[in-house]
C-alpha cells in the first residue's frame, strides 16, 4: 500500500538519483490515505448496503479523504512541494479558520491583533500578558542570547515559560494545543525551544495568507501522491499499480528483493508501510476517525466552508485532543452545498465512539457518518541491518508536520545524511526548464 509518505519519498529519492520502483497492491495511488470517489465507493468501503440518497447529488462530485490533513502554509510539506515543483500539479485554497473548544463552545483562534483584542477567549489582563508572551516568541532567536530574557532554550521547560508570563490555564491550553499543535500535555515538562519554534511556525504560516495558517488542495489530498508519482517518473522512476506483494525476499538478514506474481524485483533498500511487515512492527494504539456528511456549515464558525476545530484534552477530561477537519464543495470534494467534517482522536478507552461524541455534537445534524478505527504501529526495527524502512502509521493530528518529520527521519536512515531542502532545489534546476512545462 503506497501511503502518501511512500509516494513523497519515492519522488524525493528519484530526484536524488536513486533508481525507484514503486509497487502498489491497490488500483489507485495512496493506500489508506487515499481519496475515495465516487461516493458509492465510500458507502461500499464502509459496508453500507444502501446506495447514497438522491439528496447527496452526483456520486462523482465526491472525493473523500479517509485521512484528512491540512498543510501549514510555511511548513515542511509546502517547502517539499515548492522545492520539487510538485506545486505545478496542484491548486491550494486557504482554510478559512481555526477554532478552539472551551467550556462547551467553540471560539475562533484569533488571526489578527484586532481579532485577538476582540476575542472572548480571554479577559483583558490575560490578553496583555498573552501579547507580551507572543512578542517574546516572535523576537526569540536561539542564536542570540539577548533575546532570551532569562530563558534557557535547552533547559527551561515550557511550563516555566508560561509561569514567567503568568499565563492562566485556559491560555496555556489554547497556546499548547491550538498554536503549538501538541496532542497531549507532555511538552510542558520538555525544554521550551521546540514549542517556541512551533508557535513561530504557526505565526509565520498565518502571516502568509491571513485567514488561517492552513492550506488544502482542490480535489483533495489524493492529488499529492499523484504529483509525487509524476515527479518520480520524470526522474526515471517506475510505478506499478494493482501489483500484489507476495513476499519480501531476504538474504543474510537484509532485503534483496520483492516477489510479486512469480517474479522478483531485486533491490538494495525497501520503503513500505507497516502492513507489509507485521513481524517488524508492534501495535501502539488506535485512532478513531468519523467521516460526517453535512448539508450545512458548522455552527458558530461564521459559515466557513473549511475549518479546523481543536478540542483540547483538558476541556473534555482526556489525555489527548480531539480534532475536527472540515472541507466542502468549495474544494471540489463534495456535491454542491455539501460539507465533509472528519473527527479524529487517539483511542483511550474500550468505547471509542463515546470518546469522539463531544466533536460530533458540534456537527449536528449529520446526514451520514462513516466510522473507522485504525491500528497504529511502530517499528521494532530501524532498518540499519535489514535495509527495510517502514513509515509510521498516520496519527490523529490534522496537519502534515508529523508526517514530514517521519519522511526526514527515513531519509536520514536510508542515506546517512540529513534531508537538505536546498540540495533538492539544485537538482531540480538541472532537470526542469527545457521540456517539462
Amino acid at each position: 500500500r503506497t501511503v502518501r509518505t511512500e509516494c513523497i519519498l519515492s519522488g524525493i529519492m528519484s530526484v536524488n538519483g536513486k533508481k525507484v520502483l514503486h509497487m502498489d497492491r491497490n488500483p489507485y495511488y495512496g493506500g489508506e490515505s487515499s481519496s475515495i470517489t465516487p461516493l458509492e465507493e465510500l458507502y461500499k468501503r464502509f459496508g453500507i448496503s444502501d446506495s447514497p440518497p438522491e439528496s447527496m447529488g452526483r456520486g462523482r462530485d465526491w472525493n473523500v479523504d479517509l485521512i484528512p490533513k491540512f498543510l501549514m502554509a510555511n511548513g515542511q510539506l509546502v517547502k517539499m512541494l515548492l522545492y520539487t515543483e510538485v506545486t505545478r500539479y496542484l491548486d491550494f485554497k486557504v482554510v478559512e479558520g481555526s477554532f478552539v473548544y472551551k467550556g462547551g463552545k467553540i471560539y475562533k483562534v484569533p488571526s489578527t491583533e484586532t481579532e485577538a483584542l476582540a476575542s472572548n477567549l480571554m479577559g483583558m489582563f490575560e490578553k496583555r500578558r498573552f501579547r507580551k508572551f507572543l512578542v517574546f516568541v516572535a523576537n526569540f532567536d536561539e542564536n542570540d542570547p539577548k533575546t532570551f530574557e532569562g530563558v534557557d532554550p535547552k533547559l527551561t521547560t515550557m511550563g516555566d515559560v508560561y509561569k514567567k508570563f503568568d499565563l492562566g490555564q485556559d491560555v496555556v491550553d489554547f497556546t499548547g494545543h491550538a498554536l503549538a499543535l501538541y496532542r497531549t500535555d507532555d511538552y510542558l515538562e520538555q525544554p521550551c525551544l521546540e514549542t517556541i519554534n512551533r508557535i513561530k511556525l504557526y505565526s509565520e504560516s498565518l502571516a502568509r495568507y491571513g485567514k488561517s495558517p492552513y492550506l488544502y488542495p482542490l480535489y483533495g489530498l489524493g492529488e499529492l501522491p499523484q504529483g509525487f508519482a509524476r515527479l518520480s517518473a520524470i526522474y526515471g522512476g517506475t510505478y506499478m499499480l494493482n501489483k500484489p506483494v507476495d513476499e519480501i525476499v531476504m538474504e543474510g538478514g537484509h532485503v534483496v528483493g520483492v516477489k510479486s506474481e512469480g517474479e522478483v524485483a531485486r533491490c538494495k533498500q525497501l520503503i513500505c508501510d507497516p502492513s507489509y511487515i507485521p513481524d517488524r512492527v508492534h501495535k501502539v494504539g488506535q485512532v478513531i476517525r468519523v467521516i460526517c456528511v453535512l448539508s450545512h456549515p458548522i455552527k458558530n464558525t461564521n459559515d466557513a466552508n473549511s475549518c479546523q476545530i481543536i478540542i483540547p484534552q483538558n476541556q473534555v477530561n482526556r489525555k489527548s485532543d480531539i480534532y475536527v477537519c472540515m472541507i466542502s464543495y468549495a474544494h471540489n470534494v463534495a456535491a454542491q452545498g455539501k460539507y465533509i467534517a472528519i473527527a479524529s482522536t487517539t483511542v483511550e478507552t474500550s468505547d471509542p465512539e463515546a470518546e469522539i461524541e463531544p466533536a460530533l455534537e458540534l456537527l449536528e445534524p449529520i446526514d451520514q457518518k462513516f466510522v473507522a478505527i485504525s491500528d497504529m504501529y511502530e517499528l521494532t526495527d530501524d532498518g540499519t541491518e535489514s535495509q527495510i524502512f517502514a513509515s509510521r502509521s498516520y496519527d490523529a493530528t490534522t496537519h502534515f508536520e508529523t508526517t514530514c518529520n517521519d519522511i526526514k527521519d527515513i531519509y536520514k536512515r536510508m542515506t546517512g545524511s540529513d534531508f537538505d531542502f536546498e540540495n533538492m532545489k539544485r537538482k531540480q534546476n538541472d532537470v526542469f526548464g527545457e521540456d517539462e512545462q
